[in-house]
């Protein structure tokens, strides 16, 4: 800058501007504060678009493998069939999974009376006792979303005069099992869940001690008669009440993000990485469509490129680990 006058009224102008950042600083540090970690996780953001994978990718996790388990079974009663899973499960409460099958080929519509249900769980009772689980080690959880089925009274009714007992689980807990599968101790404080279901999508993490869960609209929620834009400002809301600090990753499951994953499933790995949104089409699809639209709620508010499918949990597991 070739005219001093000129030069000296930038400087001057610095000074008074850094003095009055002091000041205000001095002032109100807790609002200065607060615009840091929105810059830091904003320019972290940024750094990273590059790194959204264009198609799904293998993504590891280091999981602790159980040492001397003990198997366990569960049949979850779900809002339109049924799903089992055996897991070895050992003192400290870390797992895998020994078996696992959806019902597809076990919806209620079959059902006609008590004994045609008896005879469809007596299939699954059977095939975990083959997996090498006791028979005090098989449980039964209806889900939230099942107990809006008239079926499952029928169905829980069985299982009872089978000698099991039914455990229902509400939409808080099972937010709170799904965490507790998903997340290993050493992502929990920089991690949160997504479940997606059908009637209700959960939003769960890990917050002074313990699992906090919030609800939001499945993707069924049109049937609701909610518009896609106010599902994703309900859950844009939920999202918002995360700690920026357990952002840095989400574990999710549920039918949506499960049909994401396997466009582009390299093998028969346990974790993929879930694409951006935008590049999930629904075709028509509208309960896909809503899914879509939940994750990219999620998607745009937690302000993460690293959603972590797991092909392995459910919540049911979460709730195999309470007990142990």
């Amino acid at each position: 800058m070739k005219n001093p006058r000129i030069l000296g009224v930038v400087i001057l102008l610095a000074i008074l501007g850094l003095s009055g950042y002091k000041y205000y600083s001095y002032k109100h540090p807790e609002v200065v504060e607060k615009a840091l970690k929105e810059a830091e996780v904003h320019n972290a953001v940024t750094a990273n678009t590059s790194l959204i994978p264009s198609s799904s990718t293998r993504f590891t996790v280091e999981v602790d493998n159980p040492v001397n388990p003990t198997k366990a079974g569960v049949i979850e009663v779900g809002a339109s069939g049924f799903n089992c899973f055996v897991a070895n499960i050992d003192k400290n409460d870390n797992w895998s999974l020994d078996y696992k099958e959806f019902g597809e080929s076990l919806a209620y519509e079959g059902f006609m009376s008590l004994d045609d249900v008896k005879v469809g769980l007596r299939k699954y009772i059977g095939t975990i006792a083959e997996h090498g689980v006791n028979g005090r080690n098989i449980h039964f959880v209806m889900s939230s979303g099942a107990l809006k089925n008239p079926k499952t009274i029928m169905v829980a009714e069985a299982i009872r005069k089978m000698g099991y007992v039914v455990n229902t689980v509400g939409p808080t807990q099972e937010g709170q099992f799904a965490f507790m599968a998903l997340v290993p101790k050493n992502y929990r404080d920089n991690s949160f869940t997504i479940d997606i279901g059908s009637g209700n999508t959960k939003v769960s993490w890990y917050e002074n001690g313990r699992i906090k869960s919030l609800e939001g609209p499945g993707a069924k929620y049109t049937q609701n008669n909610i518009s896609n834009d106010e599902a994703y400002q309900q859950i844009c809301k939920l999202v918002d009440q995360i700690p920026i600090e357990r952002r840095e990753q989400c574990f999710i499951i549920g039918g949506a993000p499960f049909k994401m994953a396997k466009e582009s499933r390299n093998g028969e790995e346990r974790f993929t990485l879930l694409k951006a949104p935008s590049d999930y089409n629904a075709s028509g699809n509208d309960k896909m469509i809503a899914g879509i639209n939940i994750y990219k709620a999620i998607f745009d508010s937690s302000k993460t490129d690293k959603f972590i499918f797991d092909w392995d949990s459910n919540f049911t597991i979460g709730f195999l680990l309470t007990l142990n």
